[in-house]
């Protein structure tokens, strides 16, 4: 070994050999100097003998001399690291050993070793200074061989059970902790005995047997132990408990959990649910949700805990359990959950402070009463053994009660059990009253929602109807999308589908508003272009009014509203329609093949635009029309018209075996359960009346022509088998034919339709409007419109291109009683 090499090896060890001695007398002088000291500081002994030792330390160590030399009469020595101050002023770092010198002459000095710190690892330390670092250390640990059996270990692993060092010694893990999962510890132990790269920071979760009762958390970290030759002894592995630490990460991450998972609705049940899901099993075993019957209802409560005398009446809004039957519970969800004056629930209610009991009294019988069958269970024959108990409050309002079990866990719940349950109750709370508060506000919705849309399509004999309706806003229910089918004159119908911008109550109310408006103007027996043309200028001006911009973003306007509008006269099977910025209805035809009607779009209602048009077209009979809203066509937040046509012509062509399953099928088909934008969907069956339904007569604009009107109506009543109606008939025809030969201009036609009301038509050319007058008792005319309005259900009129309509009906049905 080269005098370098040597001069290297010498300074990683600190013994006398390789030690730089020195002496001092009491007084801290130098008294002799060597020559390795001269080559640690560069100092020769002339220079150094005579001089105090602070003279050859840095200002800073200076200063402490005087204490060290105390701390060596008092402990017999000192041993640590000092900054000396080389010849050239170079501090240089040395570890010090100072021991205690007696000469001949009985004086007493102290020897001085000085080893450099420069490239050195620190102090060589004697196996008894290792065995006491080992012994004293509070983390536990242990040496395996290469068949993983203990050959040592220090008193600290002892804490984790397993006996002492000298009980584990030959023994395998599982042989001392059987609660562990020894295998996949000793897997990571033969990893390192093949690999030689340590493993560090290992997590292992179990029963120690320190602590059967309760799962404990242990960070492992394990190293080889190899011999001069560098071949494995063994692996040298320490263990720490951080079972706190590993418990607050499962706290966190349930506190987490109940963040994503519980308030997702608006639903008080599926709240209350959410909660017990998210408890089991994380924290329970068996959890309970009792709520007061006003949380469901939607009403107010007072504030603060609930009063000694109030009369509390709990309904069973959510459980879970371990075992998917719960077998546990005594009161099902839905019942109502009676509990036993004074009962722990009930003290909770009264008092709002949590309850906690780690060892249940396991022949005590459970707190609820009046459950058939199960009100006499105890705690034993359930399986329970630790409680807690913690009120639902939100708001200073008292809401309910929820109750954790454990049967399954050995170990009771502790305080920070109960912590972390109020933390989950007290998250789910708002979640509740934010629901209680909604489902009043819902229900006030609904009631608007019902009085809007139609609670059934009337009865006809113009088409056969189906309709689905859903909202986008699963909050609310509500939308602004719309439908409904409008009896007119004439056994015909209006079909309509339309729909609001928005969604919530204010759009359902712009939509009842605007549905309002189309029946008033339906009755008007318009077209469907001039229909549509009133209705644009009755938005534009509501919106005037109320003072919105179009296209401002609100929802508190139909402004940009979209609207078909159809008639369909079940007569001849002509069928007229119009659009406002909505799209066109597609045709099934009865072969089932479809095909979309090729509508002049107008602009949307309010807006402004060219004037509509409307387009007329013959159906066979046994066609379907579906009319629907944008949202049907919708894929995700867009639509693209072609490619949305084509899926609703796939819908559309699978048959069903009733219109009412079709309608919903295509709903089904084409709309996800959360879909983008509200959907309404209107599908009719066309129908033809029977040639022996109607019956027409063409009359010239002769007074003489009157007579034999009446007598072609008495005969067709009699085929008809209305002979009670002959009477009232004739005088209706006898009026309206009269009215039309002295008020008109040109060919006079006269029609009969037996629908579900006997309808009487006259025809003529002009374009003037009858009115209804009330004559005085000297006027000698003038009374037979009021005649007819008196002895008809409904009478009007309607225009058409080349004249007018003026029609009466008479029921065919019995009153109602």
């Amino acid at each position: 070994m080269g005098a370098h090499e040597e001069h290297g090896v010498a300074r990683q060890r600190f013994d006398v050999a390789d030690a730089a001695p020195l002496l001092l007398d009491a007084q801290g002088v130098v008294t002799s100097w060597t020559r390795d000291a001269q080559r640690l500081l560069a100092y020769t002994a002339s220079e150094a003998v005579g001089r105090k030792l602070a003279d050859l330390l840095a200002e800073e160590d200076a200063a402490r001399v005087p204490d060290l030399v105390e701390r060596c009469r008092r402990d017999g020595g000192w041993a640590g690291l000092l900054t000396a101050r080389a010849r050239d002023g170079q501090p240089v770092g040395v570890a010090v050993r100072i021991t205690p010198t007696q000469e001949a002459n009985g004086r007493s000095q102290w020897l001085v070793l000085l080893s450099e710190l420069a490239q050195a690892p620190g102090w060589d330390m004697s196996r008894i200074v290792l065995e006491q670092m080992v012994a004293d250390s509070p983390v536990g640990i242990a040496i395996v061989d290469t068949d993983l059996r203990f050959v040592w270990s220090n008193p600290a692993l002892e804490q984790f059970g397993g006996g002492p060092a000298h009980q584990r010694l030959g023994l395998r893990l599982r042989d001392v902790q059987p609660g562990l999962d020894s295998e996949s510890i000793e897997r990571q132990m033969r990893y390192v005995l093949e690999t030689g790269e340590p493993v560090v920071g290992y997590e292992h979760v179990g029963r120690a047997r320190s602590a059967p009762l309760r799962e404990t958390a242990h960070m492992m970290s394990f190293t080889r132990l190899e011999n001069e030759q560098g071949r494995p002894m063994g692996v040298y592995y320490t263990v720490l408990d951080i079972t706190e630490r590993h418990r607050a990460r499962q706290r966190l991450a349930l506190l987490d959990r109940a963040g994503e998972h519980i308030g997702r609705t608006l639903d008080i049940m599926r709240t209350a649910q959410e909660l017990a899901d998210v408890a089991v099993p994380g924290l329970a075993d068996f959890v309970t949700v009792d709520l007061l019957e006003t949380v469901l209802r939607g009403g107010e409560l007072p504030p603060g805990p609930l009063a000694d005398s109030d009369t509390v009446t709990l309904r069973r809004a959510a459980h879970r359990s371990v075992d998917a039957s719960v077998p546990e519970a005594v009161v099902e969800i839905g019942g109502v959950a009676t509990y036993q004056a004074g009962a722990p629930p009930i003290r909770s209610l009264t008092t709002g402070r949590s309850w906690r009991r780690e060892h249940l009294d396991p022949l005590a019988r459970h707190w609820a009463t009046d459950t058939p069958g199960r009100q006499e269970a105890t705690f034993l024959e359930l399986g329970l053994h630790s409680v807690m108990i913690v009120p639902i409050r939100a708001r200073g309002t008292t809401l309910g009660v929820t109750t954790f079990f454990r049967h399954r866990r050995q170990d009771p719940f502790d305080d920070g059990d109960l912590n972390l349950a109020e933390d989950l109750v007290s998250r789910a709370a708002v979640c509740v009253d934010n629901a209680r508060r909604y489902t009043r506000e819902r229900d006030a919705a609904l009631v608007l929602q019902r009085s809007l849309l139609p609670h059934r399509l009337p009865e006809q004999d113009a088409v056969e109807v189906a309709a689905c309706y859903q909202p986008a806003d699963e909050l609310t229910g509500l939308g602004g999308d719309w439908y409904d089918l409008i009896p007119l004159s004439g056994a015909r119908v209006a079909l309509v589908v339309g729909e609001v911008p928005g969604h919530g109550i204010d759009a359902a109310a712009a939509m009842g508003q605007l549905r309002t408006a189309v029946r008033t103007l339906a009755a008007l027996d318009l077209p469907p272009e001039e229909v549509l043309a009133h209705l644009d200028d009755l938005v534009a001006r509501s919106a005037r009014d109320e003072g919105f911009e179009v296209g401002a973003g609100t929802d508190r306007t139909q402004a940009g509203s979209g609207c078909v509008y159809v008639v369909y006269d079940p007569v001849d099977g002509r069928c007229t329609m119009a659009a406002a910025g909505h799209p066109a209805p597609a045709v099934v035809k009865p072969d089932g093949t479809v095909a979309f009607v090729e509508l002049p779009q107008g602009p949307p209602l309010g807006v402004g635009g060219p004037p509509f048009e409307a387009v007329e077209l013959a159906l066979a009979e046994g066609s379907t029309l579906a009319l629907h809203t944008d949202g049907l066509l919708a894929r995700g937040d867009s639509w693209v018209v072609d490619a949305g046509r084509e899926r609703l012509r796939g819908a559309l062509e699978r048959t069903a075996s009733s219109l009412e399953l079709h309608c919903r099928a295509v709903i089904d088909a084409l709309v996800p359960a959360r879909p983008y934008d509200d959907v309404a969907l209107l599908m009719a069956r066309t129908k033809r009346l029977g040639a022996e339904q109607v019956a027409a007569w063409d009359l010239p604009a002769d007074p003489a022509v009157v007579a034999e009107a009446r007598r072609s109506a008495s005969r067709q009543l009699s085929r008809w088998g209305l002979e009670e109606l002959v009477f009232t008939t004739e005088l209706v025809v006898s009026e309206l034919v009269t009215n039309a030969i002295r008020h008109a201009a040109g060919p006079i036609r006269l029609r009969l339709i037996r629908e579900r009301a006997l309808v009487c038509e006259v025809f003529d050319g002009g374009a003037t409007a009858p009115h209804l007058r009330h004559p005085r008792t000297t006027d000698e005319g003038g009374r037979g419109l009021l005649l007819v309005s008196q002895l008809t259900q409904r009478w009007g009129t309607r225009f058409l291109p080349d004249g007018k309509i003026i029609w009466a009906e008479q029921s065919l049905t019995e009153p109602p009683e």
